[in-house]
């Protein structure tokens, strides 16, 4: 599965430009943001295993800085994303892994999504979540292989949350404002395409029967331009200049368009029908969401909130507070999100070791956490990936 994922070392300018004589040379410091909920133990686990990386793939030596950050800590004090967290990424980190987040279902006077924050004030423009199995289980009973990737637009849509409370005659009312812009549609497109020939670029260097995607790159755009013609009319229009204008997509590259509700439905039924979805923020997350139900669980899924300069792995999974601190969250999410994180850094080599590890824990199948219907820990996941290193 491996081979999907490592897709995202190429996307940063600093990966572009890492060496590995410069990589060496210099610690690496990752941030740690394990935030809410079962954030702080499968945020741990993630360290733990790359801990357990060999000096021979993993050459540089690994700094973390703990870092504050969720919505208990703004229950403490007041401030869900802390000056001082933003400053420590800003200035001493390389990238960083964030855990979850517990945010309420009502209004909270003063607070926001910390994480929704970091992406913007990081400018980390693109969500990128892999969904990968050699047997997904879909809506019709069958068992297909999948290997898709999804790039949310991680910045704009409903997300602004600028949200209005009104009295009308006939009782309160709400608005919400969403906002698309060519800017953001552009960059969520050209990632989208860029990523589908690097996946193609990979997927040519193994043999035709290691292949899960057999057919040529092809980028599907997901919106509602039938109902939203303005605003999915505009993110529609940009995302597909991005291909018009670009001679080597339009010769390597085949696009088609799905309506969001369409695209569900068909990720359902024929999941292998997908390569690279490319969506905005709301349509993105809900869709990918949906889509870790078909490798299983949200505990194995991971994601990379990526920018031109720096990346912070996320597990895709909430803070699950039902399960917190009972040792029993499935830590594959968060690992395989540090491989991510590796990759965007220049260390594909450790990247590699670890989705190994992972992939050869899953197979066995021995040791399984009970979102996959076994009744190990959270630290013996952990352990089996570790030993394995």
């Amino acid at each position: 599965m491996y081979s999907a994922l490592r897709s995202i070392q190429n996307v940063t300018r600093r990966a572009a430009s890492t060496t590995a004589a410069a990589a060496a040379s210099k610690p690496l410091t990752i941030g740690l943001i394990p935030a809410d909920g079962i954030g702080r133990e499968v945020i741990p686990a993630a360290r733990q295993v790359l801990e357990s990386l060999r000096s021979d793939v993993m050459p540089a030596k690994l700094n973390f800085v703990n870092l504050d950050a969720g919505f208990e800590y703004f229950q403490k004090h007041g401030v869900a994303l802390p000056e001082e967290t933003l400053a420590a990424l800003k200035g001493d980190c390389d990238g960083a892994l964030f855990g979850a987040v517990s945010s309420p279902s009502h209004k909270v006077a003063g607070y926001s999504s910390p994480i929704v924050g970091l992406r913007k004030q990081m400018d980390l423009y693109a969500n990128v979540r892999p969904v990968i199995s050699g047997a997904a289980a879909t809506a019709s009973g069958e068992r297909r292989a999948i290997d898709m990737l999804i790039i949310r637009e991680n910045t704009e849509c409903l997300y602004i949350k600028e949200e209005e409370l009104h009295e009308g005659p006939d009782g309160k009312y709400a608005i919400a404002k969403r906002r698309i812009s060519e800017f953001a549609s552009r960059r969520a497109g050209e990632m989208a395409f860029s990523m589908a020939l690097q996946r193609d670029a990979m997927r040519q260097q193994l043999p035709a029967s290691e292949r899960t995607w057999t057919g040529r790159p092809k980028v599907t755009i997901v919106h509602k331009s039938n109902v939203l013609s303005v605003t999915d009319g505009l993110w529609r229009e940009t995302v597909r200049s991005v291909y018009e204008s670009n001679p080597e997509y339009k010769a390597r590259v085949d696009v088609e368009e799905q309506l969001v509700d369409s695209m569900v439905y068909r990720m359902f039924r024929e999941p292998e029908a997908f390569d690279v979805v490319v969506a905005p923020n709301m349509y993105g997350d809900i869709i990918s969401d949906g889509a870790a139900a078909l490798v299983g669980s949200l505990g194995l899924v991971p994601s990379a909130n990526v920018g031109d300069n720096f990346v912070v792995g996320e597990p895709v999974h909430g803070s699950a507070p039902d399960i917190a601190g009972r040792n029993i969250a499935n830590p594959i999410a968060a690992i395989r999100s540090a491989a991510m994180l590796l990759e965007s850094t220049g260390y594909g080599s450790a990247a590699l070791a670890i989705y190994r590890a992972v992939d050869k824990v899953l197979a066995e199948g021995q040791i399984k956490t009970p979102d996959l219907g076994g009744k190990a820990t959270t630290t013996e996941v952990t352990e089996a990936v570790c030993k394995l290193l």
